[in-house]
């Protein structure tokens, strides 16, 4: 019996990071001795939210998009979100000089619907709890003849979220845990290969909300568990199951997954906003919620987290952090 071979390796990791050099933004990397006290380990924030389009997805986005072919390029090409890789292929397809149609949420944010139409691409909506956003967007995709760039399952989107990942630990020496949130996997997976690769013996933490806690149980039967779509503030980790690519990688890399309540993220939104003065959309919060939280054995650690995006309009944050749902 032979092993398929992993989807991405370093190497692919590497090679994004060069593709990316001088397009995507290289994000600061945040320390605050309030929270090294509040959680007991040395933590180093790796702020994607000050990346372009507001989230580490342009990292995947634009590393997938610029390997199109000319024709491809012609043609245009398709993606399915519910906002941050949306405004991703939105934007690096108006940087490669094509154009993009969106599947998205017709209960999207009103800022991340906003500000993919502001990059130039069509919009079309769906229900979330009814309709298959990837089914529709693989006719619509074979109807017009687009190249369809989807938000996690994907080797060259895998390995340019690994990017952020790479630049923490080339930043910051001897990390012992990595924490990253999960939604389809796809940075978790490239954050994975890429820190493993470079050090074998740091722990990958993945976190996802309580609701949608697919990924969790998934790892725990060894096979892929679909859920209902999760109701929860982080809109952006709202899916039914892992990725088919992601998951193996994360099979095999990830050693736990920590689990949040939305009120520990709004907890997160507000700490990260009163204390380190930085603005943390839900999805992007949860990582810092479990240290918060005490869901991660990780007291006396060096620990990098990756804060994933900032997303969110102004109304929206301060409903979630006046506890609003």
């Amino acid at each position: 019996m032979t092993t398929a071979p992993p989807p991405i390796t370093l190497d692919d990791v590497l090679d994004a990071a060069v593709r990316l050099r001088g397009v995507a933004r290289r994000t600061p990397v945040l320390r605050s001795r309030t929270l090294d006290a509040a959680v007991g380990a040395e933590v180093f924030l790796k702020c994607e939210n000050f990346q372009r389009v507001g989230a580490f997805k342009f990292r995947g986005a634009y590393n997938a998009v610029s390997r199109l072919t000319p024709d491809q390029l012609a043609r245009g090409v398709a993606a399915y979100s519910s906002g941050n890789h949306a405004q991703a292929v939105a934007l690096a397809a108006r940087e490669l000089g094509t154009t993009a149609v969106i599947v998205m949420p017709e209960d999207t944010p009103r800022s991340k619907r906003a500000a993919t139409e502001g990059y130039g691409a069509e919009i079309v909506t769906y229900d979330r709890y009814t309709g298959d956003r990837e089914a529709l967007a693989r006719a619509l995709a074979a109807d017009r003849g687009l190249a369809l760039i989807p938000p996690y399952d994907h080797p060259h989107v895998m390995a340019g979220q690994g990017t952020a990942a790479l630049e923490l630990l080339d930043e910051v020496d001897g990390l012992d845990a990595l924490l990253a949130p999960v939604g389809g996997g796809g940075l978790i997976a490239g954050s994975a290969t890429a820190a493993k690769g470079l050090r074998p013996g740091i722990r990958i933490v993945g976190v996802e909300p309580e609701a949608g806690d697919d990924t969790r149980r998934s790892l725990r039967a060894g096979r892929r568990i679909e859920i209902p779509v999760p109701r929860t503030i982080a809109d952006g980790q709202a899916l039914s199951t892992p990725g088919e690519l992601t998951f193996p990688v994360n099979r095999r890399l990830v050693d736990e997954i920590a689990l949040v309540s939305d009120e520990e993220i709004r907890a997160a939104m507000r700490f990260a906003f009163e204390r380190l003065k930085i603005v943390v959309e839900p999805s992007g919060a949860t990582p810092l919620a479990a240290l918060l939280a005490g869901r991660t054995g990780v007291p006396g650690r060096r620990v990098g987290v990756i804060v994933s995006g900032g997303n969110i309009d102004t109304h929206r944050f301060a409903e979630l952090c006046a506890g609003g749902t």
